[in-house]
């Protein structure tokens, strides 16, 4: 039997975002765009209230007051899966890293491909800033919500927050 959640859309500069979750963790943040739209489940009921913190983390995150997100989350995945997606947060916000440096940073140095499967499987976009990650050479790759909106955060991040110049300069 499927989990009862909440869902709600949030109104964001890419386009409305689904928010799916429970009053104790956001499960779900979906694109209205790209190769992993996902639309709410029948058994799910609308609650805006359910994310009353989640759109207050987001409007700040779009107004370019907010770097990072402390929301509790529920990651639905495998181990390595999971894996991944937390080390994704230790990416400066405005910066990027390759597939392979995140392998690295997982200690998983020959997993590039592995860590791009796990990244494109990831329920939380932009709270888990799978955005951040692009190709060996800097060239943007497959993203959930399609190349044009990884481009939009991308560049809205290093607008607020610009690279420190080590690393992830993507549009110089």
């Amino acid at each position: 039997m499927a989990q009862q959640l909440d869902y709600t859309y949030y109104d964001s500069p890419v386009g409305a975002l689904l928010l799916a979750g429970t009053a104790k963790a956001l499960h779900v943040l979906s694109f209205p765009s790209g190769p992993k739209v996902r639309q709410p489940r029948k058994e799910w009921r609308e609650n805006a209230e359910t994310f009353t913190e989640v759109i207050k983390q987001l409007d700040e995150y779009f107004a370019g007051e907010r770097l990072e997100f402390d929301l509790p989350l529920e990651l639905e995945g495998t181990q390595f899966q999971k894996q991944v997606w937390l080390a994704l947060p230790s990416i400066p916000f405005g910066e990027t890293i390759s597939y392979g440096e995140l392998a690295n940073r997982i200690d998983r140095p020959k997993a590039s491909r592995a860590v791009g499967a796990a990244n494109g499987a990831n329920n939380l976009a932009i709270i888990l800033p799978c955005h951040r990650v692009i190709g060996a050479n800097k060239s943007l790759t497959g993203f959930g919500g399609g190349l044009p909106t990884k481009e939009f955060l991308l560049r809205h991040e290093q607008t607020i927050a610009p690279p420190s110049g080590h690393q992830g300069l993507l549009f110089e």
